[in-house]
């Protein structure tokens, strides 16, 4: 996945952590973590990951583009289901290599693939045995 830079480079660590500058660190295989939630309930509804390409059509569009690391392709959130992902604010963290989105889902106000709200819908029990439960 080589690509030319669409964004500035990253600076010097306070230019990273303190600047106005949007400097995304994309890791070796070219990707950033991408965190999306409910704009209203804050639900976490999916991760997921962005390499340039994804982020600069996110910006440009205003609804949520990412990288499908299982297709090896562009993915346009909601294209093909309905569940267009409406960026309301977007962030990113301190050493700028991950982002959160805080969206609007279209459609049916799913997000995973097996139908579910959210892509988080098993809770980790137990301890010595663990185990996963519907919630």
């Amino acid at each position: 996945m080589p690509q030319t830079s669409l964004f500035s480079s990253p600076g010097s660590k306070e230019e990273i952590e303190e600047g106005s500058v949007l400097a995304p660190r994309f890791g070796p295989d070219g990707l950033m973590t991408c965190v999306a939630t409910d704009a209203s309930t804050g639900e976490v509804l999916m991760v997921a990951h962005m390499n340039q390409d994804a982020l600069r059509r996110t910006i440009e569009t205003g609804e949520a583009w990412y990288w499908s690391r299982s297709r090896c392709e562009l993915w346009h959130k909601g294209a093909t289901s309905g569940q267009i992902q409406t960026v309301v604010e977007m962030r990113v963290d301190c050493d700028q290599d991950a982002l959160w989105l805080k969206v609007r889902v279209a459609g049916d106000g799913g997000c995973c693939h097996t139908g579910r709200r959210s892509c988080f819908y098993r809770v980790v029990t137990g301890d010595s045995e663990p185990s996963l439960v519907h919630s």
